[in-house]
């Protein structure tokens, strides 16, 4: 074979080996998928294999067993066929007393048809034994089938002429005239002519065709009856494997019922033992269960209408105070300075404790579900820079807004937008240590992000996990300067999360600490990539924490109530 033939057969099995990949890859990938998460499908598979193994081998057993009787059958009747001939022909030439050529020729003639009229073969083949001495008047050989002389082998001559058993046999193939082979048998003897004409080798051959055709039929036979067998047995495995795992998929289905909000979904009995103890035990836990749901939801509900009604009642007080604060304010020229001072500190703490009324109404808005969004667009660069002009007297350091994009307005509720923005620049002006704060506003096709840096004292890892959670401080003895209610950033996720944005946080101790806003820009986007760096770039690698890298977001899905504003 030449190089280019060469290169072209391998380019040739490459594609056809490409083609096939891309053709069974799909094929095997989802059976590799169902294999995985389906027991029903591992099985019968499984039974299916060791069925199809099972039938295989029987199938194979059977069919050599008949070949064998088959073929045993045969030879034996050809060796008990051939042996009749054989004698016959050799008791027709002890009775001849032939002696010249033209009788010894008409002698093998009939002793040819003797053994066809004998045998039920008509293959004879009759030749005089090489290594005698020549004799002049011997016949000549003689056949009656072309296909007999050829097929006929010097080992099963040398056999006939050397040995010293009555006959020989040897299976051969014989080549029918169209081509085709053909199996049979050859068997050998010997017979001794009168007048020194000498010995003769008698060959009977045995065409095996219909034994063959035989074969053939039962190998047909058994492959039908197999995959009759086999799709009989698939058959009923399904039906035994959907009737096994009917209670299962039952199970499955209540379990997935229950867990999607349905309390009051059971599992129905199946009318076995076994599976009604699970049934029951299923149906008893889903009681217990919904019973724990209804009274958590009593006491939730009680809770948020406890918190709703001391905050409405508490207001009335409050006002009542306020007015007494105020009074006393504008009369302070003739009280002495350690009554002043008590004076301001009564109306701080009255502006604080109205802050956490309004905080505590606003909390149990979110937990009741009753939260309505008022959308409007707006433009979060303008937002955060007229938050940060409004804080930036209350802050030591600098505080510096970053617009690299945004410029865009989104539809949000703006005024929870700026509660979340107060808050993270309030944090950070809390806990910055008076150093500078960073504001940074940045967009892509899909979100807009806000980022609150500073380079305060940080925070711990296990602080860093319940910097969300209501009335929790990283260190309570800390002194509060901007009199926080400890809702804050309770508050700001909960916004963040109606609008179906996400508020993270990224904190180092002793490095600063990061808060980063990100809000999809339309209803339809339910996943998208932050445009900001949870984790500052100016931190180096080994302050870095290498769970807290930014990604791919997913919008929550929260149900809440929009309205527009024209």
């Amino acid at each position: 074979m030449t190089r280019s033939r060469r290169s072209r057969l391998v380019t040739a099995l490459r594609r056809i080996r490409v083609r096939w990949l891309r053709f069974s890859e799909p094929v095997l990938g989802g059976f590799r998928a169902r294999w995985r998460r389906s027991l029903m499908v591992r099985t019968m598979t499984v039974t299916g294999l060791v069925t199809g193994f099972i039938v295989l081998t029987a199938g194979l057993f059977i069919l050599g067993s008949v070949a064998s009787d088959l073929y045993s059958s045969r030879q034996e009747q050809a060796l008990q066929d051939s042996a009749r001939a054989t004698l016959a022909a050799q008791r027709q030439i002890d009775a001849s007393d032939a002696s010249d050529r033209g009788a010894l020729s008409t002698l093998a003639a009939s002793v040819r048809r003797t053994v066809r009229d004998t045998t039920s073969s008509q293959m004879v083949y009759l030749r005089r034994q090489a290594g005698q001495e020549v004799f002049a008047d011997a016949p000549p050989p003689s056949f009656t089938s072309s296909l007999l002389p050829e097929a006929v082998t010097p080992e099963l001559a040398h056999a006939v002429e050397a040995g010293t058993a009555a006959q020989y046999w040897q299976a051969v193939t014989f080549i029918e005239e169209d081509g085709s082979p053909s199996p049979g048998i050859v068997v050998g003897s010997s017979v001794t002519f009168p007048a020194g004409a000498g010995t003769y080798d008698l060959f009977i051959g045995y065409n095996l065709a219909d034994t063959q055709d035989t074969l053939s039929f039962v190998q047909r036979t058994l492959l039908i009856t197999a995959a009759a067998m086999m799709a009989f047995i698939g058959i009923l495995v399904w039906i035994m494997s959907r009737i096994v795992f009917r209670p299962i998929r039952s199970a499955a289905a209540a379990s997935r019922r229950l867990a999607s909000g349905e309390s009051d979904a059971r599992m129905p009995l199946q009318n076995d033992e076994h599976f009604d103890v699970l049934s029951e035990g299923f149906n008893e836990m889903a009681e217990t269960l919904q019973m724990r749901i209804e009274e958590l939801d009593q006491l939730s509900e009680m809770q948020q209408r406890f918190v709703s009604d001391v905050s409405h009642e508490l207001r009335t007080p409050l006002t009542t105070v306020r007015l007494a604060s105020q009074v006393l304010q504008s009369s302070t020229h003739g009280l002495e300075p350690g009554q002043r001072r008590a004076v301001e500190v009564l109306g701080g703490q009255i502006d604080r404790f109205e802050t956490l009324l309004e905080d505590l109404l606003e909390i149990s808005r979110y937990d009741a579900g009753r939260v309505t969004l008022e959308t409007e667009p707006t433009n979060l660069v303008t937002l955060a820079t007229e938050v940060v002009e409004g804080l930036q007297p209350l802050s030591e350091g600098i505080i510096e807004v970053r617009a690299l994009g945004g410029y865009s307005p989104i539809d949000v509720d703006a005024r929870r937008i700026r509660r979340i923005v107060s808050n993270l620049v309030g944090n950070a002006i809390e806990h910055g240590e008076g150093r500078s704060i960073v504001v940074s506003i940045d967009s892509n096709a899909a979100a807009i992000s806000l980022s609150v840096r500073d380079w305060g004292i940080g925070m711990r890892e296990e602080d860093l996990a319940h910097v969300f959670d209501r009335f929790w401080r990283a260190d309570p003895s800390r002194k509060r300067t901007l009199g926080g209610t400890g809702l804050g950033l309770a508050i700001a996720q909960e916004d963040a999360a109606v609008h179906g944005g996400i508020l993270e946080a990224w904190s180092q101790l002793g490095v600063g600490t990061n808060f980063r806003l990100t809000l999809p820009r339309g209803d339809g986007i339910t996943s998208f990539m932050s445009p900001l760096p949870l984790v500052p770039e100016d931190v180096t690698p080994e302050q870095t924490d290498p769970q807290a890298t930014g990604g791919w977001l997913r919008r929550p899905g929260r149900r809440i109530r929009k309205e527009g504003r024209k």
